[in-house]
């Protein structure tokens, strides 16, 4: 099992609880960036009705919920047993929903079921290595299944595996887990070379007054 020390003190800083409702008063709700209310919403994995999706770092199970509320098989993976409780508290009652504490790359190497959608934002794709995130995908991604993930824009000139930090509340060395940046083109580039076809990113702009969009990737996997 991966060690989940990182992600449980991730887990425990995060601010706040979720809202009961968004500003449409609805208790469930997709979102892609990391403000609220903001963006382009579950459309974005594809119009069918009642579809399997795959989330790869689900958290506390907030857009995976808004699935299963739909209709959806809704399957989550989480490495940290603190967001997963929290998820079940919230959401376990919920038919269609699944969770599974796992590292994404271990669930996926392990699972029979084929998936429509595989989608994560600001979650396991951004903390692994494409070369082995993108094969995985495609391994469990139906034909002409939809990828899609988010994480912030890359620093410019800072691509590649990158440090990102998490302090820890008593102990002045922060824990450090690696991440991956790229511009726009070369994810696109990436999930090409992978096999993936009409692959597209681009930046959300983020609400007025903020300065950090949210990057955007889709992909199709090959066949029908």
């Amino acid at each position: 099992m991966t060690d989940t020390t990182a992600w449980d003190t991730y887990a425990r800083k995060k601010p706040g609880g979720r809202r009961e409702k968004n500003a449409k008063g609805e208790t469930t709700w997709f979102n892609w960036t990391q403000y609220p209310d903001h963006g382009p919403g579950i459309e974005v994995l594809g119009e069918a009705e009642r579809v399997a999706l795959l989330e790869l770092g689900c958290g506390s199970g907030g857009n995976l919920a808004h699935a299963a509320t739909l209709g959806h098989r809704a399957v989550g993976v989480d490495v940290s047993p603190i967001q997963l409780k929290a998820a079940r508290e919230l959401w376990g009652g919920l038919p269609g929903l699944e969770l599974h504490q796992r590292g994404a790359l271990d669930f996926m190497s392990e699972t029979a079921e084929r998936f429509d959608a595989v989608y994560s934002v600001f979650g396991a794709i951004w903390f692994t290595d494409p070369g082995q995130m993108f094969p995985a995908i495609r391994q469990v991604l139906k034909p002409g299944g939809v990828l899609a993930f988010s994480q912030r824009p890359p620093v410019e000139g800072c691509y590649g595996c990158q440090a990102s930090y998490i302090n820890q509340a008593d102990d002045p060395n922060p824990l450090v887990v690696k991440r991956w940046d790229y511009t726009p083109d070369m994810w696109t580039g990436l999930l090409k070379e992978h096999g993936f076809r009409y692959a597209l990113a681009n930046e959300i702009t983020p609400p007025e007054g903020w300065k950090t969009g949210t990057l955007l990737v889709r992909a199709l996997a090959p066949g029908a």
